[in-house]
């Protein structure tokens, strides 16, 4: 890994996603967890504060070790326990069936393999888990799923492997999870990157 990608990146990633834009999502969607929580990309920790009474603990994940670190130093600011794993999302090291929901955010855009990290989701669940996400993706648009097409090589590799035409429905359905909510639309900003998709699902 050059030194772009292990010390710039995370950083713009950290910035781009302090956006106020996305902060109604992050209320709706981290309000609905519950129990021991698995957030997959935590990033900087920017949901820790949307988090309701249901929670009893957090375990973030994210394989940088700059962003690892700058999301352990909110642990004092939430009445939860709250740890950071570092590590990547399609290995996890806990046991199985042992959280009670999974969330991402802007998170599935960016992992190398997004099946073996929602195949990690689907492990680690407890019968009658949750599923919970917000995340940019394939427009259905034709004009912008082409310009997506055209540019996603060229933004893989600018962006931290950035991918803009991941169509997260049905790649949270072909995982194994039967999504029961779900919402889609632009949010506000470049309609390449705005796509977003928010929901809720449970493993069939």
């Amino acid at each position: 890994m050059g030194l772009y990608q292990r010390y710039v990146v995370p950083r713009l990633v950290a910035l781009a996603m302090t956006n106020r834009e996305f902060v109604p999502y992050r209320r709706r969607i981290a309000s609905r967890a519950r129990g021991r929580v698995l957030e997959i990309g935590i990033g900087s920790a920017l949901n820790l504060p949307f988090y309701g009474t249901a929670v009893s603990e957090v375990i973030g994940v994210d394989p940088s070790t700059t962003l690892a670190r700058m999301a352990r130093t909110r642990r004092a600011e939430v009445p939860f326990k709250f740890d950071v794993l570092e590590c990547s999302g399609e290995d996890i090291p806990l046991e199985s069936r042992s959280v009670d929901t999974v969330l991402t955010t802007w998170s599935l855009c960016s992992v190398a393999d997004p099946h073996r990290v929602l195949g990690e989701a689907r492990r680690l669940l407890r019968p009658g888990g949750q599923l919970l996400f917000v995340e940019h993706g394939r427009s259905p648009d034709s004009n912008v799923r082409a310009w997506q097409d055209r540019i996603d090589p060229v933004w893989t590799r600018i962006a931290g492997g950035c991918h803009l035409n991941r169509k997260m429905d049905e790649l949270v359905s072909g995982a194994g999870f039967l999504i029961d909510d779900i919402r889609t639309g632009y949010a506000p900003g470049p309609r390449l990157v705005t796509f977003l998709y928010e929901g809720r699902a449970q493993a069939n």
